[in-house]
């Protein structure tokens, strides 16, 4: 829903009525992941996709009966590959699209989610989308690592019908929002774990992932503009002050004069280091990148890459291991860095980091796909930075 935001902010923030389409589940070769939303204004106005254009005039059909009606509807889309061509997922793919009305009537708590969202704190929307009891479709509850509460002080809103459906919620929710994860779980009607009929889609707003840039070199500039895109919380950190600059690195959130393992240690220290995220050490200096390491391949973190040539590289593996690191420590590096696409450019380079980021996090071979069989697009949860 983060891409949908600008639209959405002001307009309920007027007061008006709209349609959230979100996307649910997926199944086989879909082309978006679940949290992917679509909202149709009262005035046609759209923003935001749910397929990437395969189904979206439908959805938008069914976000205006929504509208007129104010009943949530839970709608699957897919067809065949024989029927690839007729209205649907011309991928052969299916999603579960769940739309329901928008309003501060609605949803009053949704001033407390954009609060929370813009202020990088973690909290997840848990909407009840399938239900034996129609009348119960659409509660929601809102679930953070630290209690909701509105601008007056009050507990929110938001709720269930029960303390055994909202515990069982809450409690499988946080796992979801700790790893950055939206998904639907399934529950009996009033919250058994090992029953069926009632569907819930969390939808995780964890604060954006970070990203490390050890070297304030030319390559790290087109690193933290990629990185941005991406999603990612940038930090760029070098101890020479000539190089550690904002105008050298106006892509990145935060420019750190320091020893970049001084730095690292200080973060890891305070919990501001996590599975999500990324660090990529461009120094290819042994006084510099050698000591980042040893605390970089110590944490559990997303990916850890270290610029240089198999040379550097060999050299820098000696030194880690005389430093008292592991095998099985020293095999998370990904070093030389990045992805053979025969980059030459800091831009390009940048694209071969970052291509190597997103195949190491969803399991991708880096393969071309025209050499491939099987689905482009991956079905299941995501994890999206962002």
């Amino acid at each position: 829903m983060r891409d949908i935001l600008t639209d959405l902010q002001p307009r309920w923030a007027a007061g008006e009525s709209m349609a959230l389409a979100t996307v649910v589940a997926t199944f086989q070769s879909a082309p978006r992941a679940p949290g992917a939303a679509m909202l149709v204004a009262g005035d046609g106005t759209v923003a935001g996709s749910v397929s990437g254009g395969c189904v979206e005039g439908a959805v938008y059909e069914l976000a205006q009966q929504v509208l007129e009606s104010d009943l949530p509807v839970l709608q699957r889309y897919g067809v065949s590959d024989d029927d690839a061509f007729t209205v649907g997922l011309t991928c052969g793919g299916i999603l579960d699209v769940f739309v329901e009305k928008l309003s501060p009537t609605s949803f009053p708590e949704l001033g407390e989610v954009l609060d929370a969202i813009a202020a990088e704190r973690a909290i997840a929307v848990a909407t009840v989308v399938a239900h034996p009891d129609a009348d119960l479709v659409g509660r929601r509850l809102l679930i953070a690592p630290e209690p909701v509460t509105d601008s007056g002080g009050d507990a929110p809103r938001s709720g269930l019908w029960s303390t055994r459906a909202e515990d069982a919620v809450r409690e499988d929710a946080l796992g979801l929002l700790a790893a950055g994860r939206s998904d639907t779980l399934e529950y009996g009607a009033d919250g058994e774990r090992r029953g069926e009929g009632m569907r819930v889609f969390v939808n995780s707003f964890a604060p954006k992932p970070r990203m490390f840039v050890f070297g304030a070199i030319d390559f790290a500039a087109a690193i933290a503009r990629v990185g941005s895109f991406l999603g990612y919380r940038v930090t760029v950190c070098d101890a020479r002050p000539v190089f550690a600059t904002h105008s050298r690195f106006p892509e990145a959130d935060e420019v750190i004069v320091e020893w970049p393992h001084r730095y690292l240690a200080r973060q890891v220290a305070e919990h501001a280091v996590g599975p999500r995220d990324v660090i990529c050490v461009l120094t290819h200096d042994p006084k510099f990148d050698v000591p980042v390491l040893e605390v970089a391949l110590r944490q559990d973190v997303a990916y850890v890459g270290a610029m240089g040539s198999r040379r550097t590289h060999e050299d820098r593996w000696r030194r880690l291991l005389d430093a008292g690191l592991t095998e099985a420590e020293l095999a998370h590096l990904s070093s030389p860095i990045g992805l053979d696409l025969g980059a030459r450019t800091p831009e390009e380079t940048a694209i071969s980091i970052a291509a190597e980021i997103i195949a190491v996090q969803w399991g991708g071979a880096g393969d071309r796909l025209r050499a491939t069989r099987g689905a482009i697009h991956r079905s299941g949860s995501t994890a999206a930075p962002g």
